[in-house]
């Protein structure tokens, strides 16, 4: 009775071990470049939190490292470890070796992340301005200052049909830095502009708009954020490109993953950091 329960025991084992072992085979985490941040992973189409990630991420990984238009190489990645920062101590860290000099998202998987051109466009072009600036008038702002950052075209979904994606913000500032306060008529916002059912719509991926000026009161509290687009990549290997946008205030700032479709946008995975 004791051997054949020593049997079992050891047969349990083996199965959690082998099933762990092929489980951190098929993980494939994503990294911030700039902060070494772990979003998490994904694994067999699943997008898997930071904390359990890491439970099964190899003390070394080698990753691919990307830009908004190309991989710029390879680096390896040590064993996450939880920040030593004190306001960001819930945040997982991959020390990069070399670390990037360029790009913005490192991801550990042998497919390409971008499989599909993203042409970057001239960002004073007036079919996007005037499209910018009906948007803003549909979220109050009733007399936009249209000033856009910068407008990348796409197949997101490989169907054939290009999108596009603008982020757009003004906050009046001279060095355009983030303002403690938004002043009436400021915004920030990545939008993305596609054909749904033979129309050309205008979907918000992340943004912030105030038509009019905050007034401090007690107890309240303004920090308006500044929203960029960082990349465009197949984080998952499913053929379609997951968009990644940054934003950031006066003390802190956070970047995030989202699927776009047609009539929904997600977050999948998150990091951030700030008071």
């Amino acid at each position: 009775m004791k051997l054949k329960l020593v049997s079992l025991l050891v047969g349990t084992a083996v199965a959690l071990i082998c099933a762990r072992t092929a489980f951190a085979a098929d993980l494939h985490p994503i990294v911030e470049v700039e902060t070494g941040y772990l979003f998490g992973a994904v694994a067999d189409g699943k997008w898997i939190k930071a904390d359990e990630a890491a439970k099964s991420m190899a003390k070394a990984t080698i990753y691919r490292v990307y830009g908004m238009t190309q991989s710029v190489g390879e680096a390896k990645g040590s064993k996450p470890k939880a920040s030593e920062e004190e306001v960001c101590s819930d945040m997982f860290v991959v020390s990069l070796s070399p670390k990037p000099k360029k790009g913005a998202i490192a991801l550990a998987a042998s497919w390409n992340a971008l499989p599909r051109k993203v042409q970057v466009l001239d960002p004073t072009q007036n079919v996007y301005v005037d499209a910018v600036r009906d948007f803003l008038k549909t979220k109050g702002i009733d007399q936009p200052k249209v000033k856009i950052d910068n407008i990348v075209r796409v197949d997101l979904d490989g169907d054939g049909e290009e999108e596009v994606l603008i982020s757009a913000t003004n906050y009046f500032e001279k060095d355009e830095g983030v303002p403690m306060r938004s002043p009436a008529g400021s915004y920030s916002m990545v939008v993305l502009r596609r054909v749904v059912s033979g129309k050309v719509e205008m979907q918000l991926v992340e943004g912030e708009f105030h038509p009019k000026a905050h007034v401090r009161k007690k107890d309240s509290f303004d920090a308006p954020n500044v929203y960029k687009l960082m990349a465009i990549l197949d984080l998952d290997g499913d053929g379609k490109m997951e968009i990644v946008v940054s934003s950031r205030y006066y003390e802190g700032g956070a970047t995030s993953i989202y699927r776009c479709d047609p009539k929904k946008v997600k977050m999948l995975l998150s990091v951030s950091c700030g008071v």
